[in-house]
């Protein structure tokens, strides 16, 4: 095989699964929770890329790995809320996440292309006539997140009112434009799978919340920052710290959660130490996302393990590849912080 040969398998390769990670990525900041892009999209795009060919380990860790980094990615509630808790523009956030979210997506991504690269995927060249064809026909799919952000940023529906507007344009367009949904007959089974996802995401949830409520209780946020303030003097071993306890923090609370009790606490200590309110943000948002996918107790691994039909240790070790890159990606994030504040600082 001729190198240019190689180096066009590569780089489709790379636009194959680069796409698979962005769309899921992207995807989670419309939904405000990154476990509901597992549960919708994992569903459908697992199932594509096996029948691809790539091997379903890796799938499984690159559809749960890419429904998780989305948070730092606009309309993303989570950092709406971190601005609000934390008196910082909304505006600034979303600048100074940018390039650390978008970051992100492009290692997941490129770690995913090389699973597809070492099983021998076979790929297709790509043609610019067949995608600009294949927008056209999911034109009316491809205007959801539009009207999902008219409707939030234009100030005529709330975040839970557009999930409203979002199923009935989604229903407007199977039933009525595409037709592929039959009213009678489709609904019903579209329901009660729907009834069956969400109740097991509620059953999580519950117990998520209850450990949430009982370390709140027993004050053991406070404990732990408590212990770091009085024993870190050093910045940089600050954030060191920080990432562990928001790593944990990640694994057992929702993020909603962890904006009303950790942001609060952890503000006036970071200012203390110097640390820019943007940059804390991305990291705060950053080290939940990785906690989102720690074991034993990271929420999302469950979440997978529920959808796809998975042992929760199978979901793990698809998992912990990614974990690792993740990993020193979140520690450039924090030890980095011009990757967020330069940006926030040319738009000003």
């Amino acid at each position: 095989m001729s190198s240019g040969v190689i180096l066009r398998r590569k780089n489709t390769e790379i636009t194959e699964t680069a796409s698979f990670s962005a769309l899921l990525a992207f995807f989670t900041p419309l939904t405000g929770a990154s476990g509901v892009t597992i549960l919708s999209l994992g569903g459908l795009l697992l199932p594509l890329m096996v029948k691809a060919g790539y091997p379903q380990k890796s799938s499984m860790g690159l559809v749960t790995v890419s429904g998780s980094i989305g948070l730092l990615l606009p309309p993303s509630t989570p950092v709406i809320l971190f601005a609000i808790y934390a008196h910082t523009p909304i505006s600034d956030l979303f600048i100074g996440s940018l390039i650390p979210g978008v970051l992100l997506v492009c290692v997941v991504g490129l770690w995913g292309a090389r699973s597809g690269w070492r099983a021998g995927v076979p790929r297709q060249a790509f043609s610019a006539k067949e995608a600009v064809s294949a927008i056209w026909t999911a034109k009316w799919d491809l205007l959801m997140p539009g009207v999902i952000a008219a409707g939030i940023f234009g100030g005529y529906t709330s975040a839970v009112e557009a999930a409203a507007v979002t199923v009935a344009y989604a229903f407007l367009v199977e039933c009525i434009i595409h037709r592929d949904l039959n009213m009678t007959g489709d609904l019903l089974r579209i329901a009660v799978e729907s009834a069956t996802l969400v109740g097991g995401f509620l059953i999580i949830l519950s117990v998520a919340l209850g450990l949430t409520n009982y370390l709140d209780y027993a004050d053991i946020p406070v404990q732990a920052l408590g212990w770091v303030q009085d024993h870190i003097s050093s910045p940089a071993l600050f954030l060191l710290a920080l990432n562990v306890f928001l790593i944990i923090v990640g694994g057992l609370m929702d993020i909603y959660s962890a904006i009303l009790i950790v942001v609060p606490l952890i503000i006036p200590m970071a200012a203390a130490y110097g640390i820019d309110p943007i940059h804390l943000g991305v990291v705060f948002l950053a080290n939940m996302e990785l906690g989102y996918l720690m074991p034993p107790m990271g929420e999302n691994l469950f979440l997978a393990s529920y959808r796809f039909n998975q042992p929760i240790g199978r979901i793990c070790l698809a998992t912990a590849p990614f974990l690792v890159i993740l990993l020193i990606v979140v520690l450039l994030i924090t030890y980095v912080p011009s990757l967020t504040t330069m940006p926030v600082a040319w738009f000003r």
